[in-house]
């Protein structure tokens, strides 16, 4: 089980073995999540894989078949109004009456959570440089990204529920938003992020759970991958003739190969360099450079083969290939 920096926090959502099975393989199945006061928790995932669904059970909006879901020990379904007011949510997709301006939306959510903090209103519209005047139908996708983002967070709220948040901003905005979570979390909320986006989780998140195909398929401490001992070399050869010569005498596995460009993208254990730098020996190369380590890297072995172990180490194996 990964070690967790707010594990003596009271836990403040709790999903315990969820399923909600629609058929032919769609849905999500024996789904747990525990999220701690003041940690933000990253949730990975493609688009389909069951992230959505989670969440639209955490808020209360889908009755589980199997486990349940809760905030503050409230289970959610049948009680939204009881945790409506100290939950910011940022759905996926957001439904916003076109009628309306933006002004007028933002008074609508207002009046359904029963709280007004104008002060904060007018701190996030400035942040996201946001003019709620026109009419949302009038509004691009981004001013539509924006109005969701303030109208989740204008009350200030003590959890913050965000499904892919940064989905229609632009990378300038996308910028602003990473750093506003990073403080909304020094702050002391607790946060459930689920993306798509490596950057956004590695920059924001202290727990982070992959989900494949409705299932968790690993959950780890952020600081894991930073921490990983597996190194990753990309080799470039003077010319072929040193290029097959090394192919053939590579004691590591060979995670990829240009054979236009004569490289090679080798991985190894960080207590296996000795051997890594013997194996050059009497190889002429014109570029040696490493390339760290990610979460992306990590991501993307579970989608390249079939992993189900819960942790980190399965992905630091050093197969010859």
């Amino acid at each position: 089980m990964a070690v967790r920096k707010f594990e003596n926090e009271p836990v403040i959502i709790d999903v315990n073995h969820l399923t909600k099975d629609y058929g032919y393989h769609r849905g999500v199945f024996d789904v747990s999540i525990k999220v701690h006061k003041g940690e933000c928790y990253g949730y990975l995932g493609p688009n389909g894989a069951g992230k959505s669904t989670t969440i639209r059970h955490i808020m209360g909006f889908s009755k589980p078949q199997k486990g349940s879901t809760k905030i503050f020990g409230i289970d959610t379904f049948g009680n939204t109004d009881k945790i409506l007011g100290k939950v910011g949510y940022l759905p996926g997709e957001p439904s916003i009456p076109a009628g309306l301006n933006g002004w007028g939306f933002l008074k609508m959510m207002q009046e359904m959570r029963g709280e007004e903090n104008t002060e904060r209103l007018a701190y996030l519209l400035d942040l996201f440089k946001l003019d709620p005047s026109p009419l949302v139908k009038e509004m691009s996708l981004g001013e539509k990204r924006k109005l969701a983002v303030v109208a989740a967070f204008m009350n200030d709220p003590d959890v913050l529920i965000l499904d892919e948040p940064t989905s229609g901003l632009d990378p300038v905005m996308q910028q602003i938003f990473i750093k506003f979570i990073v403080n909304e979390k020094n702050r002391g909320k607790t946060i459930l992020l689920s993306s798509h986006i490596f950057s956004e989780v590695e920059a924001t998140c202290d727990m982070i759970s992959i989900i494949k195909d409705g299932i968790h398929v690993s959950t780890f401490n952020a600081e894991e991958v930073k921490n990983i001992t597996t190194k990753v070399y990309v080799l470039r050869m003077s010319d072929k003739e040193n290029y097959e010569k090394y192919l053939k005498k590579c004691p590591f596995e060979i995670v990829s190969k240009n054979d236009l460009r004569f490289s090679v993208m080798v991985k190894f254990q960080q207590d296996q360099y000795k051997e890594f730098t013997e194996s050059v020996q009497g190889i002429k190369i014109d570029t040696f450079l490493e390339k760290p380590f990610t979460l992306q890297d990590y991501f993307m072995s579970f989608y390249k083969e079939e992993k189900t172990f819960g942790g980190l180490g399965g992905v630091v194996g050093n197969s010859k290939k």
